[in-house]
């Protein structure tokens, strides 16, 4: 495979994307800062096909990303591939205000071919290619200039490697037929909903205990409000106060600007500061949360009870082992949360439908309805059927009546 230099013109940019626009895929990774700003700062971008690989350098004085950009969200014709893509996806999106399409990423894929719920980069190098990657540059400052050789080889690899094993996870995956699968969770990862930075959603991120009106109204204010103040200052959300913080606010509201001061996590110059005036105004002007906004209370349905919970460890058993038999992640067949609907006698879910219900659901369905049991084969747990266990001799004789 050939390296490139680092790509730090428009012109040599432009080029690689012309070249690269021509594969069936390109595998992408980046490098980025956000420790002290609220929109991360893009700082490298690698890109590779079965040929050939780049480091492009975005901070380069004069750069355009416009031919990268157009080949990741514009180009239909070529696979972006990525190991656990979601923050490179928040980056292509924060510049585009579109994602990466058609997408693929390695780290979702495994879940379809083995039992591994969120490998990392490093254990998937080396399952599939058997060697170490050094992880000496993990924690580079990536913004700083000038970065050395060791640093973008060290970036680079994690294209190249990957370039090496995305067509070995796809030759698996169609040997398996598991491809069908991972449809619905690659069309979540690409969903551009997921990336929209919402104010008004950001309450529902906090911790809050309790369900009254007039708290979450004001919960929901001072985080939009929190959320307007990080952006317009780029620092991190944290930095303007600390969840907790916000929640107690919340929760026990200030009468005057003053009583700031008394408000722990806040520092005694809130009280008579202008961003102390504009956070008093949000709560004086802040509204109870309105009925329909307010979150479902726990699991949908009836409520569990003991012998409900009891039908819901059973069906996480079942997880178990079917996750063990088909050498796949449970997490991609079901969640916790889903077995407690189904024991509680919910139908309209996802583990009831499509392939989900031919591979787990109809066998979990059977247990909650009594038709499917647990039993012990040479010493490992499996499952049987209930009509076709052997009837005790009382059994026979009532059925020869």
């Amino acid at each position: 495979m050939h390296i490139h230099p680092l790509i730090t013109t428009t012109e040599a940019l432009a080029d690689l994307c012309a070249r690269l626009a021509k594969s069936e895929f390109v595998c992408v990774d980046t490098e980025f800062m956000r420790e002290n700003t609220y929109w991360p700062e893009l700082c490298l971008v690698q890109i590779a096909d079965e040929n050939e690989a780049a480091a492009i350098d975005p901070l380069a004085p004069g750069i355009d990303l416009a031919p990268l950009l157009d080949l990741l969200v514009r180009n239909e014709a070529v696979l972006k591939v990525f190991h656990a893509g979601g923050q490179d996806v928040e980056i292509v999106y924060n510049l585009t205000q579109a994602t990466p399409h058609p997408i693929f990423d390695t780290q979702i894929a495994m879940m379809a071919i083995s039992q591994s719920e969120q490998i990392g980069y490093a254990n998937l190098v080396e399952s599939w290619l058997g060697f170490t990657v050094d992880k000496g540059a993990r924690f580079t400052d990536w913004s700083r200039r000038p970065l050395t050789e060791r640093q973008i080889e060290y970036a680079i690899g994690d294209v190249t490697h990957l370039a090496k094993i995305f067509p070995r996870i796809l030759k698996k995956l169609i040997k398996t037929g598991r491809g069908a699968w991972l449809d619905a969770e690659m069309d979540k990862l690409a969903d551009p909903a997921n990336y929209a930075n919402d104010a008004g959603q950001a309450w529902k991120r906090i911790r809050a205990t309790g369900r009254n009106l007039g708290v979450l109204g004001r919960l929901k204010a001072l985080a939009a409000w929190r959320e307007g103040e990080a952006q317009h200052k780029n620092i991190p959300r944290g930095r303007i106060m600390r969840d907790e913080t916000l929640a107690d606010l919340a929760s026990h509201p200030p009468k005057t600007q003053a009583d700031l001061a008394k408000v722990r996590g806040l520092s005694n110059a809130w009280k008579d500061n202008d961003i102390g005036k504009r956070l008093m105004k949000v709560i004086e002007k802040a509204e109870p949360l309105p009925k329909e906004e307010l979150p479902e209370r726990g699991t949908p349905g009836a409520p569990l009870g003991k012998e409900g919970a009891l039908v819901a460890d059973l069906l996480k058993l079942l997880l178990k082992i079917r996750a063990r038999e088909i050498d796949v992640a449970a997490r991609l067949l079901t969640r916790a949360d889903e077995m407690e609907s189904l024991a509680a006698g919910v139908r309209d879910l996802p583990v009831l439908q499509g392939w989900r219900y031919e591979v787990f659901g109809r066998d979990a369905l059977e247990l909650v309805e009594g038709r499917l049991g647990f039993t012990v084969k040479n010493g490992k747990l499996a499952m049987t059927r209930v009509e076709d266990t052997p009837q005790s001799e009382q059994q026979a004789a009532e059925a020869a009546e």
